[in-house]
């Protein structure tokens, strides 16, 4: 399980700094069918693991020029606020609306990301 977890990790930490997927459309994935996590579990545990991961690409971006801090301010604090929000919305949602709910974001966003942008 540790080889596993060293192997999802580094391939998390590659695409989090490659596209800022924060790892979740991936790693929740992994942590539902290869670790065996409920909804809420891999939930928890991608927010656990992508502190870490995002802070050391920050950083590289950083050092780059390629993070807008202001808006990324802004965005953090209604983050923020709704991270607490569906901490405690969270448990009084069953496991599998969860899931299939992530799922459907998920197919909207890749549809959304392979159409033409509308300008």
């Amino acid at each position: 399980m540790i080889t596993n977890a060293l192997v999802v990790g580094l391939g998390i930490g590659i695409l989090s700094s490659l596209m800022g997927i924060g790892g979740g459309p991936v790693l929740i994935p992994i942590l539902l069918y290869l670790f065996h996590l409920s909804m809420p579990q891999a939930a928890g545990t991608s927010l656990a693991i992508i502190i870490p991961t995002a802070l050391i690409g920050v950083i590289g971006h950083w050092q780059k020029g390629n993070v807008n801090l202001n808006l990324a301010v802004f965005i953090a604090v209604g983050g923020m606020v709704g991270a607490y929000v569906g901490t405690y919305v969270s448990p009084h949602i069953p496991s599998e609306l969860l899931k299939k709910g992530f799922a459907i974001l998920l197919i909207y966003i890749a549809i959304r990301m392979l159409l033409p942008a509308k300008v």
